[in-house]
């Protein structure tokens, strides 16, 4: 029995309830875990088959302890979905192998990449996609959009339309990048949900219309498609040291051909349920590439224009000791 582990599981119920779908039908006797610093606060805990508490991610003795109980219930398979346990996973890549646990993510040099927005935006030049101007701190154009090199889920963005708009910290902070502002009355913004196999071959593309947003997440999407599939099919069709699930946001002109690449995050994004229940079936893929040794062909077989709409549930926990 191979089990499998969702670490920083959090609020991630969706994504769990999927790979107990999916586990299901392929290895039944096996089981989905979830890991978390707060197990107690986490709803994907609660759905889980069974849970463990992990240190912080900046506590030296977090990769232990994850093997640890990794090798205690058998979890052969761990699916990161948080940005800052990335690279931690990366780097202790062959230790965990060692171990006998294959985690499903990319390489160190890619995630590296994908973690500063400078060196996002010049992997997608080098592939042929053009990005978002960025500007000097003394040289810009209104309206500009601020945003951290290494951030996520939208925090420490700034839209600034007028000098007034600026704060001291805007031209002070190393960390804040200045860049063309994307008129969104023009733009559709998209996030793609990719899946890479364990041969870094672009196997699925699904564009997802981001409707409405709530805290970094899709609230409300729609799959479409639309030129974004063979866009990306034609610049991208391999990445070196890219595998499993990968979100990539584009922006796509509303009249004319003109698309922008704007960040890539190589885990699973919170909107990906969208992309499984129109049938692009990841964790199925996952499943099969690193528990079964099975290898995985493209495949387009998904249906369009499926709307989610997300709303909130309430989990009670009696006699709870948090």
């Amino acid at each position: 029995m191979s089990s499998i582990l969702v670490t920083s599981a959090g609020k991630r119920v969706s994504l769990v309830k999927i790979f107990q779908t999916e586990l299901q039908k392929l290895i039944p006797e096996a089981k989905v875990f979830t890991a978390d610093a707060s197990p107690g606060l986490s709803a994907a805990c609660a759905f889980a088959n069974n849970y463990f508490k992990v240190p912080r991610l900046d506590n030296p003795n977090y990769i232990n302890e994850l093997i640890n109980n990794c090798e205690e219930n058998n979890i052969k398979l761990i699916i990161p979905t948080i940005d800052t346990e990335l690279l931690i996973l990366a780097e202790n890549r062959d230790k965990l192998l060692s171990h006998g646990i294959n985690s499903v993510i990319s390489s160190e040099s890619f995630i590296h990449k994908c973690r500063d927005k400078r060196l996002t935006h010049s992997f997608f030049s080098q592939n042929n996609i053009e990005t978002p101007k960025e500007y000097s701190k003394d040289n810009y154009k209104l309206p500009v959009f601020i945003k951290p090199v290494d951030g996520s889920r939208s925090l420490n963005t700034f839209l600034i339309h007028s000098e007034d708009d600026f704060v001291e910290n805007h031209f002070k902070n190393e960390q804040l990048i200045f860049f063309e502002y994307i008129d969104q009355s023009e733009y559709v913004e998209f996030t793609c949900d990719l899946y890479f196999g364990k041969d870094h071959e672009l196997k699925c593309i699904v564009p997802r219309k981001r409707i409405e947003v709530r805290d970094g997440e899709v609230d409300k999407g729609k799959t479409e498609k639309n030129i974004l599939v063979d866009f990306i099919k034609k610049k991208l069709p391999h990445i070196k040291g890219a595998q499993g699930c990968l979100t990539a946001q584009f922006f796509k002109h509303m009249t004319t051909d003109r698309i922008l690449g704007i960040e890539i995050n190589p885990r699973f994004g919170g909107g990906y349920p969208l992309s499984y229940y129109a049938g692009a079936n990841f964790p199925k893929w996952i499943i099969q590439e690193y528990l079964l040794n099975q290898s995985i062909t493209p495949n387009d077989d998904w249906e369009d224009n499926l709307l989610m709409l997300r709303y909130s549930e309430e989990i009670l926990i009696h006699n709870s000791n948090e």
